[in-house]
């Protein structure tokens, strides 16, 4: 009998063989022969894992899918934890391991901020998210977001390609984009991300008026001026070095 998904945790089986091996090939790091995976499931993307990584260490939420996983895999070497990964200690993770994942969409943002803040930070990061995200993580300048920021301080971002939602089951109501994380030292200070934050507080309106307060409008003025920062610019115009300058200005 198949294995019915919970809705409520954002289950959505991926089947299609090539699409899961193209994530396990993402997620090959050198130097990574272990793997943990976020949110097993049936194990579809599991089966890819174990063919490439000497472990496997699968930690899933679902209590009933947890206890079944590992009679799919008889003599593998998987481990598997029945956690929230949003509890799950990283620490306990031999490094230097991989990351991957078909993870639910309405935990995206906490899984990888949770992951790249990490002390034992992952050598790559493969997560099947939804393509809006993934699109957004990676955006340029321009287009940039605090979560765009916050991603692209602490990695080097490169997305995969589009997998549609016709390709699960059951199927989502959009479509989906594998992206791939290299984990970096960050660019800019953690501090920074206050002002960034603040900057962010009416995104569609000027940087300069969402930082009014803190500053005159003619104070603004000049030290946009002066860092060569257009005044009618706003905060999705700004790449990381523009706001450590604007955070140094201002302090």
């Amino acid at each position: 009998m198949a294995t019915k998904n919970n809705k409520s945790l954002g289950q959505h089986w991926l089947k299609n063989r090539f699409i899961l091996d193209d994530i396990a090939d993402a997620a090959v790091a050198e130097g990574a022969t272990h793997c943990l995976e976020i949110g097993p499931g049936l194990g579809t993307l599991t089966s890819s894992l174990l063919r490439r990584f000497e472990k496997v260490t699968a930690v899933e939420f679902d209590e009933r899918l947890a206890h079944n996983l590992p009679n799919s895999f008889p003599g593998k070497n998987l481990e598997v934890i029945n956690a929230d990964f949003l509890k799950f200690d990283l620490g306990q993770v031999a490094a230097p391991y991989s990351i991957a994942g078909n993870i639910p969409y309405y935990i995206t943002s906490p899984i990888i901020e949770k992951i790249l803040r990490a002390n034992n930070r992952p050598v790559k990061i493969v997560l099947l998210i939804q393509k809006e995200v993934a699109e957004r993580i990676a955006a340029a300048d321009g287009h940039q977001s605090v979560l765009s920021l916050f991603v692209q301080n602490r990695a080097n971002v490169e997305l995969g390609y589009v997998v549609p939602k016709d390709e699960f089951t059951p199927p989502p109501k959009v479509d989906s984009e594998f992206i791939i994380l290299t984990p970096k030292e960050p660019e800019i200070r953690e501090e920074i991300f206050d002002l960034i934050k603040r900057g962010f507080s009416s995104p569609r309106k000027k940087l300069i008026a969402n930082l009014t307060g803190e500053k005159s409008r003619e104070e603004l003025k000049n030290i946009f001026k002066n860092l060569n920062i257009n005044e009618d610019a706003r905060p999705a115009d700004l790449n990381l070095k523009d706001w450590e300058r604007l955070f140094d200005s201002m302090v």
